[in-house]
């Protein structure tokens, strides 16, 4: 490869991004590790979500072709690579995406050809170094890679819908895909895509071309695009290690440079140990993720994010840090990215500070931990610790599962990790039926516009203007479709602002007198139109009929209720707790409110009990509210407040309640605060550093709260058979007994865990002074057989190891030889012997090696020449 060629991380993007800005396309910023046109993401994983919009057709920019460096996350939700970093040679959970798009422009034909002309030309590799897969009725890009591009018939691969057949979801834009691959040559163990031993590390994919061809309807009905489109998705650190000769990725120069800075500040001598892998991995997506706004928190992206910080600093625990250190590498990162990444150096102290923070709080929860630690350890029946006991400190304290296994081997311990992961999948499962992202957006395009005359009127006379079932526009909707209509006026609120939309009828009338009605079950807004979604019933309607509005007026009094209640709380927080306090969210419905503001502390007792009168002061006064509208300058001049994540224009609707209340808000409000009748607080937390959140309700509601929380105390007080004023000394009582039973249970539940199974290791035999185990694991692919050898590894000492498994009709082999055996015996010449006898194929280094078989019809046969080789080895 000629010198001249780009060979730095740094070179490769900027030779990426200038090869297709001179193909005409616009090179854009990467967008945001917090994706703001996809609730369906946790994290940005993918080039294209920035352009989601614009794919669907309901953005419109300026450009049709366009070209990214997108930084990119995956270690949370469907997308998560977390616990695979540092032990594989490319999971990371922070990598950039290089992506070149068109939308609406060029198709297949350009899309192959740039990508060719880029990899064989401004790249230099080697033509026949690359290999090709299409989809399986892809014949137009099978005929353009081999006729036009010239790439021999036998290195393009047909594959099928499951690894070559994108989709944005169920439904909606969807198309075949092309992937290239680089061919690491015939001394790295593995087999082309498709093949037997296509999990090998040989072909390598590089890049993803990916053409939306298609529209998907619920019915899977595949619709030609009128404007078809091309995405692309290149990994930089991947095509990187290519062109650096290198086979891992924490082997190219961003990531070298990172772990010698690493190894320096720990004192670490053995660079490739993974810990050191671990902790450079989660830098750089720590660090991006608080640039773009994300801080450790207990819940959503915050929890992900304070989880990747803890196992970085727990991985500098292993290589003995005994204060924060993961903080100061910052500095090192700012070094290798912030050139391509400004805001990155513009937030240097700010994202110190975090980590920095984070790492105090969890040396904090290390030492705690390891206090209850202790107590679990003295009550063990026996020298296990229960999978239940690993599960409940890293559950409920925070205290990581690997560092309970390092304790318990340090004490000589064994510990019960099959039963921590039984509890870690239950736990899994409640997570996934709990809080599922589920997509909020309209699948289809308005073009009207809805006057909205709900601020005084609950019902109206209207004209229908458009109709959409599934997603396409039509004239007409048949009775029992489901589907959205928009009106010229209407009284529906549609959903904004923390608000959500009101729900009702729809009612018309034919000549013939029969009637329809429309059962509205939510209203959103679309630019300038409210949609009402719901179902038909009775008779047809069309397009330009007359319809009767009426929405669920009682429903609609609650949400009014619990939303001037938020302003209230707002004003009340503000006199409580200091003019700091600014709302950064909400929910306004029927049946509560929700407020979030920023504050550092929990609100303590006293302080809930002054919010609450404070409230209700305003309550008593009965004051009326005051709506108008202004300018934006007037309405700042008066005191308003702008609430979190509005956009305002130049006439703005300003909310008055009493002469403490001012607000900018485009909500529906009682007419006077008397209305309320009463707020309670029913939950205050925190959810992120220095924002709260408030759970309330207010009218009828919180009435009866009141009453129910009256109710329960004197069915506490008769089950426990004592007056009211004396139930919580007897309940401290109770508590205490509960302890020391369960105590005992647990006890009980630790002796029976031990007795229910045998530890894998415990198989091995002595073969000289090695420990040697040959063993077919039940239903286990490679991943898994790989992290249970690491498991082995640590549990025997100068082991010898050989797996065998089959899954999903693929037989995965793995070896390991303890490196005090290699002058001996290497892992790569055991596993050669074993694959051979099996009629598979494998091979590796001295201390791992990997590879595959049609079947394990063989493997008695193939054990049986493993030891013979393995005891003529150690004999010699």
């Amino acid at each position: 490869m000629p010198a001249s060629l780009p060979v730095t991380t740094s070179q490769i993007r900027e030779q990426f991004l200038q090869f297709f800005a001179s193909q005409g396309h616009e090179i854009v910023a990467s967008g945001s590790l917090v994706p703001g046109n996809d609730k369906t993401l946790l994290f940005t994983n993918a080039g294209m979500v920035q352009f989601k919009d614009v794919f669907t057709g309901e953005e419109v920019r300026d450009y049709s072709r366009a070209t990214t460096s997108q930084r990119c996350v995956r270690a949370g939700g469907k997308h998560n690579d977390l616990d695979n970093v540092g032990y594989t040679a490319r999971h990371h959970t922070f990598f950039e995406m290089l992506g070149n798009f068109s939308f609406g422009d060029y198709f297949k034909h350009d899309a192959i050809g740039f990508a060719w002309s880029f990899l064989t030309g401004t790249l230099g590799l080697p033509a026949e170094k690359l290999w090709v897969t299409v989809f399986e009725e892809d014949d137009e890009a099978e005929s353009i890679w081999i006729n036009d591009i010239g790439v021999p018939a036998e290195r393009v691969i047909r594959i099928g819908a499951k690894d070559n057949f994108w989709m944005m979801g169920d439904t909606g834009p969807c198309g075949p895909c092309s992937e290239i691959f680089y061919d690491h040559g015939e001394d790295v163990w593995g087999g082309p895509p498709g093949s037997p031993e296509e999990d090998g590390d040989r072909y390598i994919e590089i890049w993803n071309l990916v053409f939306m061809q298609f529209d998907r309807s619920a019915d899977g009905t595949l619709t030609p695009l009128p404007k078809p489109c091309v995405d692309t998705g290149m990994g930089l650190e991947r095509i990187a290690a290519v062109l650096q000769h290198v086979h891992s990725n924490y082997e190219i120069d961003l990531f070298a440079n990172l772990i010698k800075d690493t190894a320096r500040l720990l004192n670490c001598r053995d660079l490739a140990n993974p810990s050191l892998r671990v902790i450079t991995d989660h830098l750089r997506s720590c660090s991006f993720l608080i640039v773009d706004g994300v801080l450790p928190s207990n819940e959503g992206r915050g929890y992900v994010l304070r989880r990747i910080i803890r196992r970085a600093a727990r991985h500098g625990n292993k290589l003995g840090a005994s204060e924060p250190f993961f903080h100061k590498l910052v500095s090192s990162l700012v070094r290798e990215m912030g050139q391509a990444y400004p805001e990155l150096a513009a937030m240097h102290a700010e994202v110190e500070q975090q980590l920095l923070r984070e790492e105090e709080r969890f040396a904090k929860t290390l030492s705690d931990g390891l206090v209850i630690l202790d107590d679990e350890i003295a009550g063990l029946p026996d020298k296990t610790i229960p999978g239940k006991v690993i599960f409940k400190l890293y559950d409920t304290y925070g205290f990581p599962a690997d560092l309970t296994g390092d304790i318990a081997r340090e004490r000589e311990l064994d510990v019960d990790m099959e039963g921590f992961e039984s509890c870690m999948e239950a736990q899994r499962a409640k997570a996934r039926a709990a809080s599922k992202f589920a997509s909020q957006g309209l699948d289809f395009q308005t073009t009207t516009a809805s006057e909205f005359v709900g601020y005084s009127e609950n019902e109206c006379e209207a004209r229908i203007t458009e109709i959409f079932v599934d997603g396409q526009s039509v004239q007409r909707i048949e009775p029992g479709q489901d589907g959205w209509i928009v009106l010229d006026r209407t009284p529906f609120y549609g959903e904004s602002g923390g608000q959500v939309g009101d729900v009702g009828t729809l009612k018309s009338s034919s000549a013939s007198g029969e009637q329809a009605v429309f059962d509205v079950i939510d209203t959103q807004k679309q630019r300038q139109a409210h949609a009402h979604a719901g179902t038909l019933s009775g008779a047809a309607v069309a397009v330009g009929d007359k319809v009767h509005a009426c929405i669920d007026s009682t429903r609609r009094h609650s949400i009014r209720q619990n939303h001037s209640a938020t302003h209230l709380l707002h004003g009340a927080l503000r006199s409580v707790l200091g003019t700091h306090v600014e709302q950064k969210g909400s929910l306004v419905n029927e049946k509560h409110l929700r407020f979030d503001f920023s504050h550092d502390e929990p609100v303590t007792d006293a302080q809930r009990v002054s919010i609450e009168k404070w409230i209700d002061r305003e309550i008593r006064a009965n004051s009326p509210c005051d709506t108008r509208e202004m300018s934006m300058e007037d309405a700042v001049a008066e005191g308003a407040m702008a609430l979190f994540g509005e956009k305002y224009g130049d006439v703005v609707r300003v909310v008055r309640l009493g002469d403490r209340s001012v607000e900018l808000c485009g909500g529906t409000h009682v007419q006077a605060t008397g209305e309320l009748g009463g707020v309670k607080v029913l939950t205050e937390g925190g959810i992120s550093t220095g924002v709260r959140r408030i759970l309330a309700v207010s009218g009828e509601a919180a009435l009866e709260y009141s009453q129910s929380l009256e109710h329960q105390l004197e069915e506490v007080a008769g089950v426990l058979k004592s007056p009211k004023s004396d139930v919580l000394p007897k309940l401290k009582q109770l508590q205490t007994r509960n302890r020391e039973l369960s105590r005992q249970v647990e006890q009980l539940q630790a002796r029976l865990a031990a007795s229910a199974g045998s530890d894998l290791a415990a198989e091995a035999e002595s073969i000289g002074q090695s420990s040697v185990l040959l063993k077919v694991v039940d239903d286990a692919d490679a991943k898994a057989l790989r992290t249970l050898m690491d498991q082995l590894r640590q549990k025997l000492s100068d082991s010898i190891v050989v797996l065998a498994s089959e899954k999903d009709g693929k037989v995965a082999l793995i070896a390991t030889v303890a490196e005090s055996r290699h002058d001996s015996i290497k892992a790569g010449e055991l596993l050669k012997e074993v694959a051979a006898v099996m009629g598979g194929r494998g091979g590796g280094r001295a201390d791992m090696a990997q590879g595959g078989a049609d079947s394990l019809q063989k493997i008695d046969e193939a054990f049986a020449a493993a030891r013979v080789m393995i005891e003529s080895r150690l004999s010699a």
